[in-house]
């Protein structure tokens, strides 16, 4: 028996069923998201942290048009030469034996992610470390390199060194993940929100993986959310906190890697996520043509 084998017929279970989809809100949401008042790069610098504490939701794409509207009022959405949504790619770099994907499915309070992420609406490209502290706060370094520099640290050695020795020799790409974004910051400019939604995964064997049914919400403070009006629309939508790594998961789903157990429950809510966005939609297709759904 292939000494993988219960795990790749989980793995089967679970990514066969993200299939590629269009997303029929795209046009909904452009529209909604002109009327939000508009904020540039200046004006969200002020909560831009470095040091604080994230909090991410998971809900179906499907929802957003919702969940915009419901939040309007008490947000403007960033705008850059007259876009606001925003391409976003990342590099994930690991060590050989894949120390940051074990600290984060092992549940270790300290941990690190190495990224290379290219916003590619301007082309600006940063090498990013990203580490979480035992008391939930994340705190972020960045250093910018020449843009569409994706795949090399070489020449960052000292930077990285400073932040993650011993492990900067050794650290590789392994997967990438790109995404949409829309930004948002509260009138009060003390909170930013982040919304990613068409993710997809690609390896460096040519693997790919796209799951256009999911949205990640994701508050960025440097305080409690317990009263943002963010938090409380996503609490009335029945949308609950939950962690979340993109790279975890890709890992996982696209590069097949071991200790999966602890990322089974993500799997599960992502499934349940799926089969929403898709009932749902159907429900809109067999509305849009006029069908009553009795035979």
């Amino acid at each position: 028996m292939h000494r993988h084998g219960k795990r790749a017929f989980f793995l089967h279970e679970v990514s066969s069923l993200y299939a590629v989809s269009g997303m029929s809100e795209l046009a909904e949401i452009v529209e909604i998201l002109e009327g939000f008042v508009p904020v540039n790069l200046e004006g969200i610098a002020a909560v831009r942290y470095m040091n604080r504490v994230d909090t991410k939701y998971l809900f179906s794409s499907g929802r957003l048009p919702e969940l915009l509207r419901g939040v309007q009022q008490h947000y403007s959405a960033l705008e850059i030469e007259n876009m606001r949504e925003f391409p976003y790619k990342t590099v994930y770099f690991d060590t050989p034996d894949l120390l940051f994907y074990t600290q984060h499915i092992t549940g270790k309070l300290n941990r690190t992610k190495v990224r290379i992420r290219t916003y590619e609406s301007n082309g600006l490209t940063f090498l990013e470390v990203k580490q979480k502290s035992n008391k939930g706060r994340t705190c972020k370094s960045r250093l910018e390199k020449e843009p569409g520099d994706m795949n090399h640290i070489e020449q960052s050695r000292e930077f990285l060194n400073e932040l993650v020795s011993p492990e900067a020799a050794a650290l590789k790409p392994v997967i990438t993940t790109s995404f949409t974004r829309i930004t948002l910051v509260n009138l009060e400019r003390s909170e930013r929100i982040t919304i990613d939604y068409n993710l997809a995964w690609n390896n460096f064997r040519g693997d790919s993986l796209r799951m256009p049914f999911l949205a990640i919400a994701e508050i960025k403070s440097d305080k409690s959310t317990a009263m943002s009006p963010f938090f409380l629309m996503l609490k009335e939508m029945g949308v609950r906190r939950t962690g979340f790594s993109k790279y975890a998961v890709g890992m996982a789903l696209v590069n097949r890697t071991e200790r999966q157990n602890n990322l089974k429950p993500k799997f599960l809510l992502i499934n349940r996520i799926r089969d929403e966005y898709y009932r749902n939609d159907a429900a809109r297709h067999q509305c849009s043509h006029g069908r009553t759904g009795n035979v």
